[in-house]
């Protein structure tokens, strides 16, 4: 998402940074490089990556679960979740988006247009990840932590989260 203050709520925490919600439900196009940049920075955060499409039936149902459990920890400085849509580019403003909205998805939202090169950052993510969708990385700090191909559900996905974050 990039950081523009036209429909974004700020607010300070209780660490005096600031948060933000995506109320505008932006959606970033990306490519894998770009996307490795943002998730591998070493800046001591756990990074919850989930790629997900809004065609994926197991994708959109867990989603609901993700953003409750999204809205528990996006407060904490060292926490950050990232929806990454397989979905097709030409698709952000006519698909997308709109059920960004209906769903009330306020986290960063980016599209990972890098199709042609799906065989070269599937493995890279997991070297066991078959490429199917829901899956869900955790990073800290350029470190793949834990790796997820299944749709997860929020006790899961609460204590992994709850793991790392003790670690930190």
């Amino acid at each position: 998402m990039s950081l523009q203050n036209q429909g974004q709520n700020t607010k300070k925490n209780m660490s005096g940074l600031l948060s933000v919600t995506n109320v505008d439900h932006k959606v970033t196009v990306v490519n894998f490089n770009k996307l490795e940049d943002i998730v591998t920075k070493n800046d001591n955060k756990l990074y919850v990556v989930n790629f997900w499409a809004t065609w994926c039936r197991p994708c959109v149902m867990e989603l609901p679960d993700f953003m409750e459990v999204n809205k528990s920890y996006r407060d904490n400085p060292n926490f950050r979740m990232i929806l990454v849509s397989l979905d097709l580019a030409k698709e952000v403003e006519s698909v997308v988006r709109p059920f960004l909205v209906k769903n009330k998805i306020d986290v960063d939202v980016l599209l990972l247009d890098d199709n042609k090169k799906m065989n070269s950052w599937i493995p890279a993510i997991d070297s066991k990840w078959s490429g199917s969708i829901p899956a869900t990385v955790f990073y800290r700090n350029g470190k793949k932590l834990e790796f997820k191909e299944s749709k997860m559900e929020k006790k899961e996905l609460v204590k992994i989260i709850t793991k790392y974050l003790k670690i930190i």
